[in-house]
């Protein structure tokens, strides 16, 4: 491929938007299994007339307080409870050997709706959709075949990546200097680094490359995996390992332990993107070195299904749902401190890559989910 960076259009300015409400602690109180029963969480609103509805919402491995995947999903019920009668609980649980029995106990407190948060769930949910026919369901990151009480909702993660990527591949070929760090335009080298080595982030790490790749097809992509969702430590020593060896942007797919990617990143005055949501502003500490983030609108899709519970509509989302570039719900967001900062060669290639998405130009080797 050509080095899409050349002629690229000086009028073409590049805008932060944001896709999702960015916020910083959750506003409910962690719940475990077993302290289960009622509602708990935010409340208020006076939507959805009749009793309050009650939802639950078990974490992906990760947790809570990851400021990326799992809080983006409370943020849709955080404003739902704020404009429906509506109450949330959390329910936290890191261990995917649990997730049957915690999945079974919430269903045996008497929720309205109950949300899984990731890939992780999808196994325990397909016993237990059986098992409490009568319980509305969502599944976020797969989908339980047919089950006729889960909504199952897909986002196009390997679209998200395609867009981290580009946005790697156009700005390691710029010379690019902020607050003491900077690109390295000869080196040409970027860095992703993963969570847990699965099929999931498998598919994000080769979406990645090749939407680096898209850009210019002579840039070195340098991969690794820390093993764990919350372990930063680990997750550091990956990106750090990249950048001494040449990266000068590494993206994460690695939720809470990204941020050992962007401390990686601020220690050794190089850059690193975000995931999920607004990086720049969940890990403001970091702000200095996020020049982006590949986002996805996850805290509209808990809001929907939220607000179809309260209106009696749940059926109509029973199946598989998408969140995707055309939908308006994956896009790249430039970082706050880097607002009107960063090349239009940027702007124009994101572009380019939703263009040509929505258009059917792209083709990428991996689904959302796996390769």
């Amino acid at each position: 491929m050509t080095d899409r960076q050349a002629e690229i259009d000086e009028s073409a300015g590049i805008d932060r938007r944001m896709l999702l409400a960015s916020g910083g602690a959750l506003a409910t109180g962690t719940v475990f299994a077993g302290c289960l029963g009622g509602g708990g969480g935010g409340s208020g609103g006076d939507g959805g007339g009749g009793s309050t509805t009650q939802v639950a919402i078990i974490s992906s491995p990760a947790g809570f307080d990851d400021n990326a995947f799992n809080d983006n999903a409370v943020q849709g019920l955080e404003q739902a409870s704020e404009d429906f009668d509506l109450e949330y609980t959390t329910v936290e649980e890191t261990s995917e050997a649990q997730y049957e029995s915690v999945q079974a106990d919430v269903a045996e407190s008497g929720y309205d709706l109950i949300i899984c948060v990731g890939d992780n769930h999808t196994d325990p949910l397909t016993t237990n959709a059986s098992e409490y026919p009568d319980q509305n369901w969502m599944l976020i990151n797969n989908v339980v075949e047919d089950a006729d009480n889960v909504s199952g909702w897909i986002e196009m993660n390997n679209e998200m990546s395609f867009l981290a990527g580009v946005a790697a591949g156009v700005m390691t070929q710029e010379d690019f200097e902020y607050e003491g760090s900077s690109t390295d335009p000869d080196g040409s080298t970027v860095g992703f680094v993963g969570g847990e080595d699965i099929p999931l982030i498998n598919a994000f790490e080769q979406s990645y490359i090749e939407g680096v790749e898209w850009v210019d097809d002579g840039i070195e992509v340098l991969t690794g995996y820390g093993g764990s969702f919350s372990d930063t430590g680990a997750a550091n020593d990956v990106a750090s390992s990249q950048i001494d060896d040449g990266a000068d942007i590494v993206w994460h797919a690695a939720s809470a332990a990204g941020g050992g990617v962007f401390s990686a990143a601020q220690e050794a005055g190089r850059f690193a993107l975000g995931v999920d949501v607004d990086q720049s502003v969940t890990e403001e500490q970091y702000q200095d070195v996020i020049l982006g983030s590949a986002v996805k609108a996850l805290n509209e899709a808990t809001y929907t299904v939220s607000e179809a519970v309260i209106d009696g509509n749940f059926s109509e989302y029973v199946g598989e749902n998408n969140l995707s570039i055309e939908q308006g719900s994956i896009d790249f967001i430039v970082g706050q401190a880097f607002e009107g900062e960063l090349p239009d060669a940027l702007s124009q290639n994101i572009q380019d890559a939703k263009d040509g998405f929505e258009n059917d130009e792209i083709e990428l080797t991996c689904g959302p989910t796996s390769c």
